[in-house]
């Protein structure tokens, strides 16, 4: 469909005899009525230096209100007098027919412009002698493009707060989102600490059992959680300055095997208080993806947790690797908990989103959403296969890397 001019530019000129105005929609029969009257108007004498404007309804809606439209397309000529409508679909045929007497107006108010002794200013009241008000006579024409100026900022002020609300949803999803995914890493962090301060509490029996080996690994761990967190806060930041709607990603050489085993490391706490087993099958050979190691380990932090949260004390959980084709990996984490619903697969990708079972968990129903972002972000797919009463397995593919 042909550009329109806006609607600002289009009503400035003050004082024309009359304007057409054709309203359309954004069906395809809408190009041909344009071109179709378009071509019927310079076909028509003096059809020279009379405006003839589109205006799209579904960017206008001002106008639809303001001329009282019900059906598009249509066509107003708008005149000092007052405007006329031509609807159906034969508005070029009409066009030809009101021409004439259109053109006889015109020249007809030419007429009595040039004999007025009276210079009309638009708009204006001046008072006579006895000090009673005399409206002046305002041209419809005129009127109307003041109207409809105003019209066309309303609406592009509605535009620009719609904007902005979308703007500002946007980072409340994101910080919502962060808020969600900062619980595990601060978790593990904190119990690495906590176990390290019992090393310097002396004459205990903790402190006896935190031999140098298991220090480097708790301080390895509390250093990795806390870069965690640093990455998921500068992510807050960018989100608060307005960054885009994007997830942002920096893909790299990654080794799914190594970064599974670091995120499963990090859930040692809440699998032994459950007393629950993880198995990680990724053959040693597997190919590198092509993928941001921030927020794959998210992926899977969130789809580990949820394992965990959801299958009961002293059950399985998986977590599988395979090259699936020539060109991706794919990673799948099973659990043995309740299932989900088939008519909810799909749904628990959606943000807020939550099974009524979860409604007095904590979160925000944001996790599996974020996913699914991050999974898109880097061309790949995320999805789910689960029976009621037999668990979950939730699936999501990264591009190979070719490096």
């Amino acid at each position: 469909m042909q550009a329109h001019t806006p609607v600002s530019t289009v009503l400035t000129q003050i004082g024309e005899s009359f304007k057409l105005l054709l309203f359309i929609d954004k069906r395809p029969i809408s190009t041909e009525q344009i071109k179709l009257v378009r071509q019927q108007i310079k076909a028509l004498p003096e059809s020279e230096g009379i405006s003839f404007d589109i205006v799209d309804v579904s960017n206008q809606p001002y106008w639809v209100e303001h001329f009282k439209l019900v059906a598009t397309p249509a066509l107003i000529k708008v005149s000092a007098d007052a405007h006329q409508v031509l609807t159906g679909s034969d508005i070029a045929s009409q066009v030809a027919h009101w021409w004439p007497r259109w053109i006889k107006e015109k020249e007809s108010q030419i007429a009595q412009e040039n004999s007025a002794s009276l210079n009309f200013k638009e708009g204006v009241n001046q008072l006579d002698d006895g000090g009673k008000t005399s409206t002046l006579a305002v041209n419809a024409v005129a009127q109307s493009t003041e109207i409809l100026r105003l019209a066309d900022e309303i609406f592009k002020l509605k535009q620009d707060q719609e904007s902005l609300l979308a703007q500002v949803a946007f980072k409340d999803r994101i910080i919502a989102m962060m808020a969600h995914d900062l619980r595990n890493p601060l978790t593990a962090a904190s119990i690495a600490i906590e176990t390290l301060e019992l090393a310097y509490e002396p004459e205990t029996v903790q402190s006896k059992k935190i031999t140098p080996k298991l220090t480097a690994h708790l301080v390895k761990m509390a250093k990795a959680q806390i870069c965690t967190i640093n990455s998921m806060i500068t992510e807050i930041l960018q989100a608060a300055k307005g960054s885009g709607a994007e997830i942002q990603v920096s893909p790299q050489s990654l080794d799914v095997r190594s970064l599974c085993h670091t995120v499963m490391d990090s859930f040692q706490s809440k699998l032994e208080q459950k007393k629950q087993t993880i198995d990680i099958d990724i053959p040693r050979d597997l190919p590198a993806v092509y993928a941001d190691p921030d927020q794959v380990q998210r992926v899977l932090t969130n789809l580990i947790d949820n394992a965990i949260k959801y299958t009961p004390a002293n059950g399985q959980i998986a977590i599988i690797a395979l090259h699936r084709t020539t060109e991706e990996v794919q990673i799948s984490i099973r659990d043995t908990g309740p299932g989900i619903p088939k008519d909810k697969q799909k749904s628990i990708f959606e943000e807020s989103f939550r099974l009524k079972r979860d409604q007095l968990e904590d979160g925000y129903g944001l996790g599996l959403a974020l996913c699914q972002q991050i999974v898109r972000a880097h061309y790949g797919q995320i999805w789910v296969d689960s029976k009621r009463g037999e668990g979950s397995c939730f699936h999501f593919t990264l591009p190979v890397y070719r490096g």
